[in-house]
């Protein structure tokens, strides 16, 4: 008997990301990590920043596998077995390279608030740059980081 599936769609402003069944999914909701199966009820959460884990289903084209991405910030909608995720940033994981990585994270961190600008906006974003950076260092390290 074949694994029930659902459809996951990610969208980000720049382009549809992603189109396919899968058996399972865990979002980074801002509060926590959320699993989603199929036929789970309706809802819609808040993104975080943080890992979309997808396991896909077997199909025709070959076994099924799984795949991950750095998202950030948006929305997901789950209804009729449709996830549909709206993220303002998704990036696969495997096309992050620990070189580029630990570059992102050491020029985050010696960043300094502007003093002609807003210091807490100033602050707040530093600091989700840093986070951001230190997220893809620990998911390049994850799937290998040598990037595509």
């Amino acid at each position: 008997m074949a694994a029930k599936s659902f459809r996951c769609r990610l969208i980000t402003p720049v382009a549809q990301v992603l189109d396919e069944q899968v058996t399972s999914a865990v979002l980074p909701a801002w509060d926590g990590l959320m699993g989603f199966l199929p036929d789970r009820a309706p809802i819609v959460a808040k993104l975080g920043l943080g890992e979309l884990s997808l396991r896909f289903a077997d199909s025709s084209k070959g076994k099924g596998g799984s795949r991950s991405f750095l998202v950030e910030d948006g929305f997901a909608q789950m209804v009729n077995n449709k996830l549909t995720i709206l993220a303002a940033r998704a990036i696969p994981t495997e096309s992050l390279t620990s070189t580029e990585a630990q570059a992102e994270l050491k020029e985050a961190e010696a960043r300094r608030p502007d003093p002609s600008k807003n210091a807490k906006v100033e602050a707040d974003r530093i600091k989700a740059d840093k986070a951001r950076a230190r997220l893809k260092v620990q998911l390049a390290q994850k799937s290998g980081g040598k990037g595509i």
